[in-house]
């Protein structure tokens, strides 16, 4: 049994949910996103063996740890870079988000001294008020963009839902197609319709999106499974859910009251927690805090698990509906959410296993 909290990445169910993803929309490019693993190079290659074309990234460690792992896809940057790692991002990745001029500037000084061509996503704002520009800001941007030697606008992006919660709709993904048109007579080339992430999968499926949307970063639905905007399954799609999955192990087990005793006041956090009195119940104690992933976000495999919270370190069960009271050192799993999964991936203590290769 492992000693320490382990998640475990199934690498062939990530293949198959990519191979769903793009059988089912046929004519969209589907850049995987890999972010919420940190750039982990297996999992890219999941992606990328299941049909996607390239990689999305959004920090410059996680396209750089993938080059270094010998990943020679496109990669995408979703995070514009600051100027000053314009040198690292032409390094690194082939095509990034942009909705600065200054950034789309330094880009291409960067990959002018670097004796390359690099690809531009002008990113516009349609509704979640996340990263782009106003609809009437692009005109003026891209003939800005047409007057730099070394850079190539290789298409129109938008993000939705992330920030803001807006989903995609047959309003807002028609006020991207038609700018995307627009930019293309202005340009006099053919440019991608990079329609936003999971939550467009629904769109494109049943029809509510333009036909020319052409483009896809997909993370969450690839790597959880979900709908980010309903954490539901998407209709009309079969995902495995249960690709990445953690587990930790028992370092207490004990039965005590269910209402802490004693005058309260603020947890570890700040927070002012309320218990209910269900008598003395038998609870378990992991080895997972929430330096390491949020509980609100680990759904047990094992129904009849409950979790009840956790302080930095400490991950407290409600255990009494198990047979058998879990043995000290025994690993109890979960299906984490996208927050706690994002965690996980970044937490120092957390191992990390491969299976399905």
């Amino acid at each position: 049994m492992p000693a320490r909290a382990t998640i475990t990445v199934d690498l062939a169910k990530i293949e198959s949910n990519t191979r769903r993803v793009v059988a089912a929309m046929p004519g969209v490019d589907i850049v995987g996103v890999t972010k919420v693993t940190c750039g982990d190079p297996r999992v890219a290659r999941a992606m990328l063996a299941g049909g996607a074309i390239a990689l999305g990234e959004s920090r410059l460690e996680n396209a750089m740890r993938l080059r270094e792992d010998d990943v020679t896809a496109p990669i995408w940057l979703v995070r514009a870079p600051v100027p000053a790692l314009a040198e690292d991002a032409v390094r690194y990745s082939d095509v990034s988000v942009v909705s600065e001029l200054a950034i789309a500037e330094a880009l291409d000084a960067a990959a002018g001294r670097a004796g390359r061509r690099y690809g531009l996503l002008p990113m516009v704002d349609i509704g979640d008020l996340r990263e782009g520009m106003m609809p009437g800001e692009l005109p003026a941007f891209l003939q800005a963009l047409a007057r730099l030697a070394n850079v190539a606008v290789v298409g129109i992006g938008a993000s939705l839902t992330c920030y803001g919660a807006i989903v995609p709709d047959e309003r807002n993904l028609a006020l991207l197609a038609s700018l995307a048109e627009t930019a293309s007579e202005l340009l006099g080339c053919s440019l991608c319709i990079s329609a936003g992430s999971s939550t467009s999968i629904a769109a494109v499926l049943d029809r509510r999106a333009p036909k020319t949307v052409d483009n896809l970063r997909i993370g969450e639905a690839i790597v959880l499974g979900v709908d980010p905007a309903t954490r539901e399954p998407i209709p009309g799609l079969t995902l495995h859910r249960d690709a990445i999955t953690v587990s930790a192990p028992v370092i207490e087990c004990k039965v005590k009251p269910s209402k802490p005793i004693g005058t309260a006041a603020q947890d570890a956090f700040g927070n002012v927690p309320s218990f209910e009195d269900r008598g003395e119940r038998r609870r378990a104690l992991l080895a997972l805090g929430r330096q390491d992933a949020p509980p609100e976000g680990l759904t047990p495999v094992d129904p009849r698990v409950e979790v009840l919270g956790a302080s930095s370190d400490h991950l407290v069960l409600d255990v009494e509906a198990l047979p058998q009271a879990p043995e000290i050192g025994e690993s109890i799993s979960f299906v984490p959410g996208y927050s706690a999964t994002l965690a996980l991936f970044t937490s120092p203590y957390v191992d990390k296993e491969y299976v399905g290769a």
